[in-house]
């Protein structure tokens, strides 16, 4: 997934835009994940999130690589919790120093045998 999109489209438009690059209606995608036609009309729309479940299906379905997929899914769960955050990119930098924490503390652990 070109870098571009991730910043310029929504995941919504990103669903719309595979969908309709393989021709399929609205109904096809419901029916693949096996929900509404309206909350697939909802997601694309905006009016609705998709859910880390759906998120994984998608990518399999427009095979896609799932990581390219959570990039945009994930970036976008960020960017609506903190869009209206005045210190939106402080919160952004800690958060990437946090993730290094936890994820070192985490590896400290995995290597302790009992």
């Amino acid at each position: 997934m070109d870098k571009m999109i991730v910043s310029r489209s929504t995941f919504g438009e990103w669903m719309r835009e595979c969908r309709e690059k393989v021709g399929w209606p609205l109904r096809k995608v419901a029916a693949q994940l096996d929900i509404d036609t309206s909350v697939i009309a909802k997601i694309e729309k905006g009016q609705r999130r998709a859910t880390r479940l759906q998120v994984e299906q998608l990518a399999i379905l427009f095979n896609e690589p799932l990581s390219d997929v959570l990039v945009l899914y994930l970036s976008e769960q960020v960017a609506y919790k903190l869009a209206d955050e005045s210190c939106s990119d402080e919160v952004l930098r800690a958060a990437e120093e946090k993730i290094k924490y936890l994820r070192a503390k985490n590896v400290k652990q995995g290597e302790i045998k009992f």
